[in-house]
């Protein structure tokens, strides 16, 4: 099947991952198109509650596939609690997703419409001894989207977009410290909530997703800086970091329900 990996290109992408990865085609893929209408509101939601510590913030990567911000994971010093799931979740990384132009990019849509952006903050569930052990429970996960819109420059962003100059190439990393993850979401904490997978191989189906309802600003320049990464490495023929994105995936008659009316 895929002799170099999965990735996002024509021969790698999106499309061609069930041959390896026969669950692309489960019954609980994510991401999906949203379609607010359709979701219905249940009152017993929970507000969420996400309570990070930047001194948990470690380092930033180039995976080759996108870039992520990694969280030390061993205390319930950063935790995701309340919304639709039971007991805490440990922050462990956060990442991206954007697109070669800046009609595109976001893995979610909402009533068909696409975003630029689209940000992934993971946790994991604590009632399992680690990330790896989670990972392929069906409660195992817990990933916050939040859209990104262009406008202004959003200053908060700009740490994170700062740092990528240092991890330009698939498999560079650098420390990052210190930082606030909660500065990253926006003002309000709506929510609609499925029960979906992780977006990349091996598309485990262990995912309650928390897509919040309010996009965070980023500007066209600031979009830029995301495709100034690469997908290869050091010494490789350049590729530009873009359109890694996974399409909206067949609902096939999950729920999907709204915090708010």
């Amino acid at each position: 099947a895929m002799s170099h990996g999965w990735g996002y290109g024509p021969s790698n992408g999106p499309d061609k991952w069930a041959e390896s990865y026969p669950v692309a085609n489960g019954a609980r893929q994510s991401p999906i198109n949203v379609v607010p209408k359709e979701a219905q509101f249940d009152s017993s939601l929970k507000a969420l509650k996400l309570r990070y510590d930047p001194a948990n913030s470690r380092g930033i990567l180039n995976n080759g596939h996108s870039f992520q911000v990694d969280f030390v994971d061993d205390t319930d010093s950063s935790t995701l609690t309340g919304g639709p799931i039971t007991g805490t979740y440990r922050l462990k990384q956060f990442h991206f997703h954007w697109g070669a132009s800046d009609d595109r990019g976001s893995e979610h849509t909402v009533n068909g419409i696409n975003f630029p952006c689209e940000l992934h903050l993971v946790h994991w569930n604590t009632k399992y001894p680690s990330f790896g052990d989670a990972a392929d429970k069906p409660d195992g996960l817990a990933v916050v989207g939040v859209f990104l819109k262009i406008g202004a420059a959003n200053p908060r962003l700009q740490k994170v977009l700062d740092a990528l100059e240092a991890i330009k190439t698939k498999g560079k990393q650098t420390t990052f410290g210190n930082f606030d993850a909660k500065t990253l979401l926006p003002g309000s904490l709506d929510y609609w909530t499925y029960d979906g997978s992780l977006t990349t191989p091996p598309l485990l189906e262990s995912v309650t997703w928390i897509v919040l309802k309010e996009p965070i600003s980023v500007s066209p320049a600031q979009m830029a800086m995301f495709r100034s990464l690469l997908f290869t490495g050091e010494g490789e023929a350049a590729c530009c970091m873009a359109d890694n994105y996974r399409p909206p995936q067949p609902l096939k008659g999950r729920r999907v329900r709204a915090s708010f009316k």
